[in-house]
């Protein structure tokens, strides 16, 4: 007899409340859904380029290359002939199962595997393969946006900053958010959750009780707090001329190269006010918009402001630390040694995250728990 799901999929079912049908959702509320096919089409394009590279076909994106046209990925430099049948494998591999996912197939042994496949290849092509780019570009999209209108100031175009080994990391990392998305929908629809909020038949764990709640996420927010001082101590000590955690060769080059210094400077405040803001994450002006903020004022503020932004910025910390941790130099530390500590910035700021919204969630329009 087939496997069958213990759910039947998100697009079939018509959420209800207590005076019929609810409005139709959003697209991002049917993620559960469009999470598991994009996640198959994603694998199927991804391996069928594996397959292309590995019959020796131009463009592999992680062959040895010029260094302002390379990557930091743990995959560079590695050899098409080795690494692409691999990629080819793993994007079969991943359409297979992908497809079962989405038919909420598998129990016992077979839902475990799938499972076990999921989570490795989420976790894999969002937090190990990338590297710091994608902070980077985060931190600096909103210049970027600019300079698709008024060009690149200098000699350099947008190709310098957005080459091939970067954009495919781009996509390796995307790749990856929708296998944890598809991942955790299978999870919770064959577990008999609830696909939207997770709840279930079970009462709800005593540490996701608001009070619990609070507790440990302002645990997480002073960890991430924390986190953040290396770097910005060592920005603004290179800035008033003090060498610290460098040689002085490498502080005169810094000063003698225009805006370095007031780039790391302008870096080290950024990451300083997102630290201040983390704490709305734990206080009352994040969950009602405070005075001066003067438009909003009073009003709630709205789960997503916080939770979305949040998880962003903690998900793409996470890959640019682990890439520090590669390539830590202890003879150079404070190039990347304070690098190193975005990664437990990044996984103490998604807890914190996943702490707000368990406190501000209310009642689930699509299960009616809660």
């Amino acid at each position: 007899m087939a496997d069958t799901a213990v759910e039947e999929p998100d697009s079939l079912r018509t959420p209800m409340t207590s005076e019929g049908p609810a409005p139709r959702r959003r697209w991002w509320h049917r993620w559960p859904d469009w999470s598991g096919r994009l996640v198959v089409v994603w694998s199927v394009l991804y391996g069928l380029a594996g397959l292309y590279w590995a019959l020796g076909g131009d463009g592999y994106p992680f062959t040895k290359t010029v260094e302002d046209r390379s990557s930091s990925s743990i995959l560079e430099p590695s050899s098409a002939a080795v690494v692409a049948p691999v990629m080819a494998v793993f994007g079969a591999v991943g359409a297979v199962a992908g497809t079962l996912m989405v038919r909420g197939r598998g129990t016992g042994r077979t839902r475990r595997a799938l499972l076990a496949f999921g989570w490795t290849a989420g976790g894999l092509l969002t937090f190990l393969i990338p590297d710091y780019s994608l902070l980077g570009l985060l931190v600096f999209s909103p210049v970027l946006l600019v300079f698709v209108f008024t060009g690149v100031p200098g000699p350099q175009d947008l190709g310098d900053i957005l080459y091939w080994h970067r954009i495919n990391l781009i996509i390796v990392f995307v790749g990856g958010l929708l296998w944890i998305a598809a991942t955790l929908a299978y999870q919770r629809r064959t577990g008999g959750s609830c696909v939207r909020c997770g709840r279930g038949e079970r009462a709800a764990a005593s540490w996701t009780d608001p009070a619990a709640t609070l507790r440990w996420c302002r645990w997480a927010v002073w960890i991430a707090v924390i986190s953040t001082l290396p770097y910005d101590i060592t920005r603004i000590a290179w800035y008033f001329g003090w060498p610290l955690g460098i040689t002085d060769e490498f502080l005169k080059d810094m000063q003698e190269t225009p805006n370095m210094l007031e780039m790391g400077l302008a870096l080290g405040v950024v990451s300083t006010l997102g630290s201040l803001l983390m704490h709305g994450l734990i206080a009352r002006w994040g969950e009602v918009w405070p005075r001066w903020v003067w438009f909003k004022r009073g009003r709630p503020v709205h789960p997503a402001t916080a939770v979305v932004p949040a998880s962003v910025v903690a998900v793409v910390l996470i890959p640019a630390g682990l890439m520090a941790v590669r390539d830590f130099d202890p003879h150079m530390w404070g190039t990347l040694g304070p690098s190193v500590f975005w990664a437990v910035w990044g996984v103490a700021l998604g807890v914190a995250a996943f702490g707000y919204h368990l406190r501000r969630r209310g009642g689930c329009a699509h299960c009616g728990r809660g």
